[in-house]
């Protein structure tokens, strides 16, 4: 089966960019998710291993259940450490962006930085319309995840012999976690060709899988069992659902980064349902409301996310947010809903 991903000009510009390069930056987003730290990780560990200096970057603080992943003690994090950081990309001779699609899904400070820095871009990304001026920019929205463009371009490059299985590990954690445990956005049969290619390195899939969605706390689960039952509204007609989760919530509940992670996936399994949308009010910021949205078959929530929710992403997976109260948050995703009931 063919994995190969680049083509012919893409390989020449790709080599000629890791070249040249010694001091190599990789960013990931804010709120780094399993995706965007798995594919930095493994690009990252294909780079060393052509003998570069690697700093991995990422925006602020990533969830605790991702903590485990192999080379996250070498993250550094530009929120607590923005001195370093930028220095590394002031000193950089080629930085990749990694899983987002704008310089300022990396924070402003993030993108400052890259703006002030001469080194060429490289962007491996798979969200829809990346807006970066990259001197390569490999864009595949169609593929599952960053972390299986990174696979591809390893395989292809020759690198998959000397893929060591902490490598393996964080490109199959970019993959799990960026399909909901291969549920959505991984229908093609490559994935699954791939995944055999991680197999044979030794990862336990099982495992890593319990590392991500079976290390939570007693208290998200009270949080999950609390908006099923109190806080979901169920909207029967249009075959989908909304919940919030507001600051009083998170504090009674003892909210920590990541604790929401796959609850809006969940009013999913109501039979016929097809789109999910979660509202969690921000513990610091006044009038700001981060949206996930989630679908099923060929509803768009991605479109639904532009056009209502300033943001956008997979046709089944979305996120954005709102500068509002709750409550009109409440108001926008009941207006949202109702413009596209006739694809509900």
């Amino acid at each position: 089966m063919d994995i190969n991903l680049l083509n012919n000009n893409e390989v020449a510009k790709l080599s000629d960019l890791v070249s040249f390069a010694h001091n190599i930056v990789i960013i990931c987003h804010i709120n780094a998710d399993g995706d965007a730290l798995g594919s930095s990780l493994t690009w990252a560990g294909y780079l060393e291993q052509q003998d570069k200096a690697v700093t991995v970057i990422a925006p602020d603080l990533y969830p605790d259940f991702l903590q485990w992943i192999p080379g996250t003690n070498k993250v550094i994090r530009f929120d607590k450490h923005p001195y370093e950081a930028g220095t590394s990309i002031a000193n950089a001779d080629l930085i990749c962006c990694m899983d987002f699609g704008a310089l300022s899904r990396a924070g402003a400070g993030i993108e400052d930085a890259v703006g002030k820095s001469k080194a060429p871009i490289m962007l491996i990304d798979h969200h829809l319309n990346p807006n970066i001026n990259a001197a390569l920019s490999i864009s595949r929205p169609e593929l599952s995840s960053t972390a299986e463009l990174v696979f591809r371009i390893i395989w292809q490059l020759g690198g998959y012999d000397a893929m060591t299985k902490d490598m393996a590990i964080t490109a199959y954690t970019g993959m799990m976690t960026d399909t909901g445990g291969f549920t959505y956005n991984s229908t093609r049969p490559e994935i699954y060709h791939i995944i055999s290619l991680l197999l044979a390195k030794g990862i336990d899939k099982d495992k890593i899988y319990r590392n991500v969605y079976h290390v939570f706390s007693v208290d998200r689960l009270r949080l999950t069992g609390y908006v099923l039952y109190q806080k979901l509204k169920v909207l029967t007609p249009y075959r989908a659902s909304y919940y919030t989760i507001s600051r009083d919530d998170q504090k009674r509940f003892h909210f920590t980064k990541g604790d929401a992670e796959g609850l809006v996936n969940m009013p999913l399994q109501i039979k016929g349902h097809r789109l999910s949308i979660s509202l969690r009010e921000d513990t610091e910021k006044n009038n700001l409301v981060w949206v996930s949205l989630r679908s099923v078959d060929d509803f768009p929530c991605n479109l639904m996310a532009e056009e209502f929710f300033n943001g956008g992403g997979h046709k089944n997976a979305s996120g954005g947010r709102l500068y509002c109260s709750l409550t009109e948050a409440e108001l926008t995703v009941r207006a949202a809903i109702r413009k596209y009931a006739d694809r509900l």
